[in-house]
């Protein structure tokens, strides 16, 4: 991974390399910013989760934390946690500062993406089989959906269905409302959540 400064100013912009990260085996999948910007996450193709310092580049922690690729990892609104997604079949809560697991969501199908609502206590995450994998038995068996867990209690609450190929990005709406998915079939779906969600406990 490479960090390089950026400016609103077009005129400022260069192609400098300011910092590089290293220590994952194979591709880093998914780079953000941590608390107040002290930290950078990394996760990629080794399963693992680096905290680095931003300043120094010093590796702060390493979690070994799933048995396959991650493939997604995104933020909480309140930036307290994060979820990882991973071919392993599960995705993963974490504190974004300690690093420990908080909740596992076990979807019995690969991980590509997942989300944390900004407004229930839901996660979404979406995947499935490899298309290639379930093309004489049809979309069904592939399991492309995006499925709903409980963020505390880790219970499945609903799947919604739609794509014909495994689902590759999902995103919640900044108000929680809807949602945005993206599938291998080449569609992006919009959802918006009916009173029955809102009234998931």
């Amino acid at each position: 991974s490479a960090m390089r400064s950026m400016s609103t100013e077009e005129a400022l912009q260069t192609s400098e390399v300011v910092r590089t990260f290293s220590g994952h085996s194979g591709r880093v999948t998914r780079c953000v910013f941590g608390p107040c910007n002290k930290t950078i996450l990394t996760v990629g193709e080794d399963g693992c989760i680096r905290q680095t310092d931003t300043e120094t580049g010093a590796l702060l922690k390493l979690v070994e934390a799933h048995e396959r690729p991650i493939g997604d990892l995104k933020i909480s609104k309140d930036g307290t946690c994060f979820i990882t997604a991973s071919q392993d079949k599960y995705a993963k809560l974490w504190d974004i500062d300690t690093l420990e697991c908080l909740k596992e969501y076990n979807t019995e199908r690969p991980v590509n993406a997942c989300d944390i609502s900004p407004l229930m206590d839901h996660v979404l995450v979406g995947g499935g089989q490899e298309a290639s994998q379930v093309t004489l038995t049809g979309s069904r068996a592939g399991k492309f959906e995006s499925k709903f867990y409980h963020k505390i209690f880790c219970d499945e609450l609903g799947a919604v269905k739609g794509h014909f190929g495994p689902v590759n990005a999902v995103a919640y709406h900044p108000d929680g409302r809807s949602f945005a998915s993206g599938g291998e079939d080449g569609y992006v779906r919009v959802h918006h959540m009916d009173a029955d969600y809102f009234a998931l406990k």
